[in-house]
């Protein structure tokens, strides 16, 4: 028991050294007007919880993002499945993949708000774009890692390649598919945000802009603490599904020998 506090105690230690650092940084005007005291952010903080406004821009981060993940984490499964089991899809679309893998969303932000408007539209596609290729790719990855004696028996036993795609190949992909959503999981979030403060969607990043723009440093800080603590949340929610859904693999299982 007294391990398991240890963690915790340490990290407590650790973020009330960096407020203290904060705190003193700011009285001495270090950065002048650009780094507020901790507590005035705070109290800044409190106000904004108190606001409709605040709520309503969280709930549409967290929808948009959560949308997209869903939406990016179906196709990008499904086009891994096809990618990965069949040589001439994976060699058909090779080139595109490999072309579009290292295009970040920033990229495009332009082309969609052009397209798309600021609009809640143009968010949700940004982050589809940013979170559907490591999805493909790590889905491709474990669909091809597939042990062959696995397929091999299950056609011996009169599987079909349907079958054996539902029954052996996607069961062995899903540590691959649970690391691929693990990532994508905050990166939804960062990219929402980004949607809203370069390109004007609805949002937490919406309102970071705005903050910025009027010369209100303290809810700037304050809504950054909040995208923080959201991504800690985000981080932890999908590993603990990730946990829960592969609790059968051997390294999700307790008492596992290494």
């Amino acid at each position: 028991m007294k391990g398991s506090i240890r963690p915790y105690a340490f990290s407590a230690v650790g973020v009330a050294g960096v407020l203290v650092l904060w705190q003193l940084l700011a009285e001495a005007k270090v950065a002048g007007n650009a780094l507020p005291a901790a507590t005035t952010v705070f109290t800044a903080l409190a106000g904004i919880l108190g606001t409709g406004t605040f709520w309503s821009s969280l709930g549409a981060t967290i929808g948009i993002a959560l949308f997209a993940l869903a939406l990016a984490a179906v196709a990008g499964v499904a086009i891994g499945l096809l990618v990965g089991s069949f040589e001439a899809v994976r060699f058909a679309t090779l080139a595109v993949l490999e072309f579009l893998k290292p295009v970040p969303p920033i990229v495009i932000l332009p082309l969609a708000v052009l397209v798309l408007g600021p609009t809640a539209e143009m968010s949700l596609f940004l982050v589809v774009f940013g979170c559907l290729l490591p999805i493909v790719m790590q889905t491709v990855d474990g669909v091809q890692g597939t042990d062959p004696v696995a397929r091999d028996t299950a056609r011996s036993y009169g599987m079909g390649e349907g079958e054996i795609l539902a029954r052996v190949v996607l069961p062995s992909a899903m540590p691959y598919i649970g690391t691929a959503m693990r990532v994508a999981a905050p990166a939804a979030l960062v990219v929402t945000v980004v949607a809203g403060l370069l390109g004007g969607g609805p949002g937490l990043g919406q309102a970071i802009y705005q903050a910025q723009a009027a010369g209100d440093y303290a809810s700037l800080y304050g809504l950054v603490i909040v995208l923080g603590v959201l991504g800690l949340l985000f981080q932890g929610a999908t590993r603990l599904a990730e946990r829960r859904v592969l609790h059968w693999h051997e390294s999700y299982r307790e008492g596992v020998p290494a």
